[in-house]
């Protein structure tokens, strides 16, 4: 009998995020684009690469942490999202998301894109963007957005 693979599982814990982490996470910078139709622009999640010990990690890991993010901040949301394209009317349930909501997206999905904040070190850090359509957003993040960690 050959082994499985794991189920891939998200966890995350209730609370109050800590605003400074949080808004390190996720910093006020432009995504340099408007989403037409019923698509919506997602800010992704900063992620902190750290080890335990005093391990390097190679660049693609690094790299693949970065683009296989999963938790964002919905920043715009295009005229006909989350409406019926066949009336334009709005669903009788009315928008799942709005601009500010924490949601999950899909990890292999959306168009995405890299733009570059100034840190106070005189670096520069990247920050993603994705583009998607509006029924493509997984689920709105209710608990602390920071809290969540993708095993895959």
């Amino acid at each position: 009998m050959s082994e499985r693979e794991p189920i891939p599982t998200l966890s995350g814990s209730e609370g109050v995020p800590d605003q400074q982490e949080l808004q390190w996470a996720f910093p006020d910078v432009k995504p340099g684009q408007a989403p037409y139709g019923g698509r919506v622009v997602v800010q992704l999640r900063c992620i902190k690469i750290t080890t335990a010990s005093k391990i390097i990690l190679v660049s693609e890991t690094k790299e693949t942490e970065k683009w296989q993010n999963m938790i964002g901040r919905v920043v715009a949301v295009g005229p006909l999202a989350f409406k019926n394209r066949d009336t334009m009317e709005s669903w009788p349930e009315g928008s799942w998301a709005n601009v500010g909501d924490y949601v999950r997206v899909p990890k292999w999905g959306g168009d995405r894109w890299e733009r570059t904040v100034p840190t106070e070190e005189g670096n520069e850090d990247p920050v993603l963007f994705m583009t998607l359509n509006d029924h493509e957003l997984i689920a709105k993040i209710t608990d602390d957005p920071l809290s969540f960690k993708a095993y895959v």
